[in-house]
């Protein structure tokens, strides 16, 4: 059975340090990939899914990322969460905007990768494979070798039912986290105040058995630096 995602979340409040220079004066989100902002990109995804109601955090020049909002013309409702005096990374974030979204599970999207579909949709396939008894948070993979403008060791070991545990110190792992999660809302429960990151929660739902992971069978580019947007537009023109 089809997961009903209602709502959708964006982040898109980070300061863009590694996209320098180019966030010197647009924040990161705006920065202009294979003809678009990158965080149109993710809309189109979420649009895609038939996501009724998403929700976007803001702090880096967020005057300009809501007038790029309010310049949207979507089958979904949009919804700003005001990250302006406080940056409260992406834990910390998704608890703040916790009261503007609905249902259960949530779709997590970072607005910095930009994926393509395998032979389905990504979103629907999560939807496909969420089972909310036995999971708090369902974090779509991607192997390591296949991870376009990744250059890290891999982020997570996944067993034959899909759980996950943390790369070993010194070690590689086959798998990097690329972005996209559904989030039951008990994910949330009991978190710390202020800002923090979602490895926190993570962890805790490692711990309880209750992190899982599916593989994307599509392609997937982090975009990260400016040197990383021509190969990714160069890949994508090939699709």
């Amino acid at each position: 059975m089809t997961a009903k995602i209602e709502s959708a979340m964006v982040m898109a409040a980070g300061l863009g340090k590694r996209m320098r220079p180019l966030t010197a004066t647009r924040p990161k989100p705006l920065v202009r990939v294979a003809g678009k902002p990158l965080i149109d990109h993710s809309l189109d995804r979420i649009e895609a899914a038939g996501i009724g109601h998403v929700v976007v955090n803001i702090h880096y020049l967020a005057d300009a990322l809501e007038a790029h909002l309010a310049k949207q013309k979507r089958a979904f409702s949009i919804a700003v969460s005001d990250e302006r005096k406080h940056l409260l990374e992406t834990g910390g974030g998704m608890v703040k905007a916790l009261p503007l979204l609905k249902g259960d599970p949530i779709l997590i999207v970072n607005s910095d990768n930009i994926w393509t579909d395998g032979p389905q949709d990504s979103i629907l396939n999560l939807a496909r494979h969420w089972d909310g008894a036995r999971m708090d948070a369902l974090l779509l993979l991607i192997r390591q070798a296949s991870a376009t403008g990744h250059g890290g060791k891999g982020d997570f070991h996944m067993d034959p039912a899909g759980r996950l545990s943390r790369r070993r110190p010194g070690r590689v792992a086959p798998f990097v986290y690329t972005g996209v999660q559904l989030i039951s809302p008990r994910l949330l429960e009991d978190a710390p105040e202020g800002a923090f990151s979602t490895n926190i929660l993570w962890d805790r739902a490692i711990a309880a058995g209750r992190l899982y992971g599916l593989s994307h069978m599509g392609q997937w580019f982090d975009v990260g630096t400016p040197a990383s947007i021509a190969p990714t537009e160069a890949a994508l023109g090939e699709v």
